[in-house]
């Protein structure tokens, strides 16, 4: 039975009777209910009006609830079933599958069970539940069917019913007087009215209510004039199209309009970006420190994971932390969190213990072994301290859970001492809605441990949308079909390629697409999906006075074109706006008042032994303020705990490898007889000296005990020689300046002359000693330095499968694979002058920010934010050059 319209001036005027004319408009979405009340409530102040009745606008979904519990709180509760909230019908759901053939090869039951959800739910919207069993269908479809016949069989034997199901519990109980039932009942903007709602309105007329039906105005185009007719405006890429969309926004705020609606296709995707190009185009000055938080000019529909904000990880991280172990990283910003009890008063404390800890924690940490490396900070102590006290528990009911988490929350002075921001207060509201949720589990999930529990959590706060509220924005971005129905001053449409609109037609996977085709469901046939998309564009056409489509015509290196749906707008033939508000930063620039300082001489050394060792001069060579801020300044990067070794101590562990094994070896006559104990304890003593525990250390003694023996392969094709320096410590002469360096081997050659070697895991490359600023100058340093006769210097690289020696010598064939030199002793005065700059460099302050490969030098480094080489050196030049390079 079609349902007679009403029009929508009438219709505000009925609301305008207040609750006395008993009027319910119901919206197929929570967003459109709100800017319906905002029009209404909008309509009221230009009237004049200081006060009025709130108007009874909301979705369809919450006009059912609202019935539900006018029933659940009257004489008729007993005979109602028990509604399911979203949490419980996803534990039922994936009961159900767990207890199927299929549970145990499922590798995401909780995805599957969340796709069932929403399978169920179409079902029921378009009255094909009872043939989900008898139409044929493929394995998914099977699969649901008998999943959907357990659940349903639980819900009938413990008196559930779900939000599927809701309209038909509620449809029977509309004749009770205990139930506020409306005189008008009006369906707003439903563009296509389901089967079920359908049967529920015609539920409602038979009770004696009126159901009408009305659309938005489409007369907002009508009067314009020829420049406000809808235009196309094409874009080089979707990134230049978004901020094109802002600055229009922007635009159009400055000149008045009240109601700006910008269009993005996946928007769930694009949440961060639109944030931060809106944020820096409406509100420049947003995120400066200091400064007063206002309330952002535009309003993005689509919440983020409730996880994803930084009150809510705190709270979960102290839940993990004390529920086991968790990764350090995660520890480590639990400690500096504002969140947890005395954060404002030990601020600066807890950021130094995090900079300490990072020296001496383990990758994962528990909640004994922080309390037990916390030191300076005893309000945090204290407070985990009493984390760890609350009793434990185990195998209890989710309320049970509930309750346990609240109470270590409360020990640790969740959600910290300072005042909370408006956005932190709704975000703490909602994630203890969340938890209230959780506890709520009790009724149909089986009792579990608290790491089960904590899972379930968890995943409830990732599966949870939110955003907290905000003053009614001007500027709303929304998702494409979030905008239909809305009206606007002014709208854009963005991302309308032919491949992203008309939407493609997606069958849910879990009903026979036949089934859904036959039903007129628009998502599962090319033909509804067009025909929806023609309507939707139609409407934004007509949504407003000013209407611009526009798309972006290259996405990486493929070209795109427009949706056939826009091929009739014409394409815009203006001036487009431009910036009328520089970005902050460019307004700090254009405003500086510029003064060229030299600032890369410091003051002279003033020791002869600076500590630092060879590291000094590689520093040097590589950037004089490299060197300057490491060992003059101490400044060094936050440490980062890893698993097992890290790069580091896997150098220590193998130089300890060669060290044991040619001090019993003593040189290449070592190697004439059966080599395998001699590395064997070798390889023990590296790992005892490392002090590593199972199953590290037998895996490492493995790793050393191999290498060994492809490294003395190497060896053998050497011409005989003795070690006779092994570690040795020496004291190095360079420009004035003392040293301290630690040679890794020294051997005498039966040819004559010594051989400096120096241990590599890496990727060493001898050629980089050669001209200005040689790179890691520590063995030419060694070999200018030594008292012995240096005939060649050489890395020895230790890497599996590239086994060799590197490097450079006086002679032919001294080593294998070990170059000669042209001319040794210029090689040796090359290497003198060099160090010797180098060396008197520092000595001298020399701290310019110069790299010598650019950026390629200033990739791993970890000085960036200190020296600002950024500001001085062209990202893209800096990729060019190391091409070159």
């Amino acid at each position: 039975m079609p349902l007679a319209p009403v029009l929508k001036a009438d219709l505000a005027a009925r609301l305008a009777e207040g609750n006395a004319a008993r009027v319910t408009v119901v919206t197929p979405n929570v967003r459109l209910a709100r800017e319906l009340s905002r029009e209404f409530d909008q309509g009221q102040i230009d009237k004049g009006l200081a006060v009025w009745e709130t108007a009874d606008i909301l979705f369809f979904g919450a006009f059912l609830e609202r019935l539900y519990e006018d029933a659940l709180y009257s004489d008729i509760a007993a005979r109602l079933p028990l509604l399911l909230t979203g949490a419980q019908e996803q534990e039922l759901w994936e009961a159900a599958i767990r207890a199927s053939q299929w549970g145990e090869a499922l590798l995401a039951v909780p995805q599957a069970a969340a796709d069932c959800r929403r399978a169920w739910e179409l079902a029921h919207g378009w009255r094909i539940a009872g043939a989900l069993g008898t139409f044929p269908g493929n394995d998914d479809a099977t699969a649901f069917a008998e999943w959907s016949r357990e659940y349903a069989k639980r819900c009938e034997l413990e008196k559930y019913t779900d939000a599927a199901r809701l309209a038909d519990v509620v449809a029977p109980l509309l004749k009770e007087t205990a139930l506020r039932k409306p005189k008008l009942l009006v369906a707003y903007a439903f563009d296509a009215v389901k089967p079920k709602e359908q049967d529920f309105f015609e539920a409602c007329a038979k009770v004696g209510i009126e159901v009408r039906t009305c659309s938005p105005n489409r007369t907002a185009g009508h009067g314009r004039t020829v420049g406000q007719r809808p235009t196309l405006r094409v874009f080089p890429s979707a990134r230049e199209e978004l901020d094109a969309a802002a600055q229009w926004a922007r635009s159009r705020l400055e000149s008045g309009v009240q109601r700006i609606g910008i269009v993005v296709p996946e928007l769930g995707q694009r949440r961060r970006e639109v944030v931060r190009v809106f944020s820096r185009t409406l509100q420049p000055a947003h995120n400066l420190p200091r400064g007063e938080r206002k309330a952002l000019p535009f309003n993005v529909s689509l919440g983020a994971p409730l996880d994803g904000y930084p009150l809510v990880r705190a709270a979960l991280s102290v839940l993990e932390l004390a529920s086991g172990e968790i990764p350090f990283e995660q520890a480590s910003r639990l400690v500096r969190s504002p969140f947890i009890g005395g954060a404002e008063s030990e601020m600066a404390r807890r950021a130094l213990l995090d900079a300490r800890l990072r020296q001496v924690a383990p990758a994962r940490v528990t909640l004994g072994k922080l309390i037990g490396l916390i030191e300076g900070c005893p309000a945090l102590r204290r407070h985990l301290e009493a984390v760890f006290a609350v009793p434990k528990a185990e195998g209890g009911s989710p309320h049970d859970w509930g309750r346990h988490c609240t109470a270590l929350l409360d020990a640790a002075g969740f959600p910290g001492e300072r005042g909370l921001d408006s956005d932190e207060f709704q975000a703490c509201a909602k994630f203890n809605e969340t938890l209230a949720e959780f506890a709520r589990l009790e009724r149909v999930a089986p009792k579990m441990t608290f790491g089960q529990a904590l899972s379930r959590l968890r995943r409830l706060c990732a599966d949870t949308l939110f955003q907290p509220e905000t003053p009614d924005a001007p500027v709303q971005v929304l998702g494409v079909l979030e905008s239909a129905g809305l009206e606007f001053d002014a709208l854009w449409v963005s991302g309308l390629t032919d491949d992203a609109w008309p939407l493609h037609a997606r069958h849910n996977p879990f009903i026979p697409p036949a089934l859904q085709r036959k039903a007129g469901i628009p998502e599962a046939s090319a033909e509804a999906t067009l025909e929806r998309g023609k309507r939707i564009t139609g409407g934004w056409l007509d949504a407003a006075a000013e209407v611009v489509v526009s798309y972006p015509v290259r996405e990486e290196d493929r070209e795109l074109i427009g949706s056939p749906l826009i091929s009739g707008v014409p394409v815009f033939s203006g001036t487009p706006e431009t910036r009328t508000c520089a970005r902050y930063r460019d307004v700090i620039f254009s405003a500086r008042r510029q003064e060229t300082v030299e600032d890369g001489q410091a003051p002279a050394l003033a020791t002869k032994t600076p500590k630092g060792g060879t590291r000094i001069l590689s520093d040097q060579a590589a950037c004089p303020f490299r060197a300057f801020a490491r060992h003059r300044l101490a400044a060094e990067a936050l440490e980062e705990p890893v698993a097992g070794l890290d790069a580091k101590a896997r150098g220590l562990l193998l130089h300890t490898l060669m060290k044991e094994l040619w001090a019993e070896l003593e040189g290449s006559a070592g190697l004439a007889g059966d080599v395998g104990p001699a590395i064997e304890r070798a390889a023990k003593a590296a790992v005892a000296q490392a002090k590593l525990d199972d199953p590290f250390a037998s895996l490492e003694h493995k790793r050393l005990t191999k290498l060994a023996w492809e490294w003395l392969e190497v060896e053998r094709e050497r011409e005989p020689f003795e070690v006779v320096a092994l570690e040795e410590k020496r004291k190095l002469a360079v420009a004035g300046l003392e040293l301290n360096g630690r040679i890794d081997r020294m051997d005498r050659l039966e040819a004559g002359g010594h051989a400096l070697i120096d241990y590599k895991t890496g990727k060493p490359t001898p050629n980089e000693w050669l001209g200005e600023r040689p790179d890691d100058p520590q063995l030419p340093l060694y070999a200018l330095n030594a008292k012995e006769d240096i005939s060649a210097v050489a890395f020895a690289k230790l890497r599996t499968g590239e086994m060799r020696y590197m490097g450079f010598s006086d002679r032919e064939e001294l080593i294998p694979s070990v170059k000669p030199a042209k001319d040794w002793k210029a090689l040796l005065a090359g290497w003198k002058k060099e160090i010797e700059s180098l060396g008197a460099g520092f000595a001298a302050g020399d701290a310019r920010v110069d790299p010598k490969k650019l950026l390629a030098t200033c990739r791993y480094c970890d000085l960036q934010p200190l020296c600002r080489v950024y500001e001085r050196v062209n990202a893209l030049e800096g990729a060019e050059g190391d091409a070159d390079g």
